[in-house]
């Protein structure tokens, strides 16, 4: 969103009361005053609205065992983390990254894993590639365009998140992404306690993909 400069004679007294308030919330003066402004004119800015993406992920995740939200006070991230179920229950860290602007679309969600075991490295690896593959094959073709971009560097796999061609509200879009994220979690556990077999979690990805409406 295009910002101007402009100048407004304004009270002492409210601009320290201003500043104190931004200071205390970790921002500063342009951007409150600027959020104040249209949340009085009923007008959802895009900081508002991924905030508002973001504390619906927290809240849906908040009863989970399994994935424990944090979101950093004035980023527009959401973490969580999950314990793998392998022999020293190693912790993964995933985050849902949203962008301002959607020219590279709407966000990303990464996968953050630090482990010295090559046996649990190559086993991740090989569960990011076949997430990859699997979505190459059935998402890809319902995106009608859209790209999805896949990463994996030093304990790292990164996943572009696409603009859905559906529109839906903040809280719709939280809920999807948190469904996709709990998918991903319970599948890559499943593969690598042998659980399920690669045939498998493809079968439950394509169960789960179109029984959603929000696809990214």
């Amino acid at each position: 969103m295009k910002k101007t400069l402009y100048s407004l004679m304004l009270n002492d007294e409210v601009m320290r009361e201003v500043d104190m308030l931004a200071h205390s919330m970790g921002t500063n003066r342009s951007n409150l005053v600027n959020e104040i402004l249209a949340e009085y004119v009923n007008y959802v800015t895009p900081e508002r609205r991924i905030n508002d993406v973001l504390n619906s992920i927290e809240e849906l995740m908040k009863p989970s065992r399994d994935l424990r939200p944090v979101i950093a006070p004035n980023s527009f991230s959401v973490s969580l983390k999950s314990s793998l179920e392998y022999k020293y229950r190693p912790t993964i860290k995933y985050e849902v990254l949203l962008y301002k602007t959607h020219e590279d679309g709407l966000g990303e969600i990464s996968v953050n894993f630090r482990t010295t075991s090559d046996q649990l490295i190559g086993a991740m690896t090989g569960f990011f590639r076949l997430w990859r593959s699997i979505e190459d094959a059935h998402l890809l073709p319902l995106l009608h365009g859209e790209k999805i971009r896949y990463s994996l560097c030093d304990g790292k796999f990164t996943r572009s998140i696409a603009v859905p061609l559906k529109d839906c509200s903040a809280s719709e879009l939280g809920s999807a992404l948190s469904e996709y994220i709990r998918l991903f979690d319970t599948l890559l556990k499943s593969y690598l306690s042998g659980r399920l077999s690669a045939h498998e979690i493809e079968a439950a990805y394509y169960s789960w993909l179109v029984n959603t409406e929000i696809r990214f």
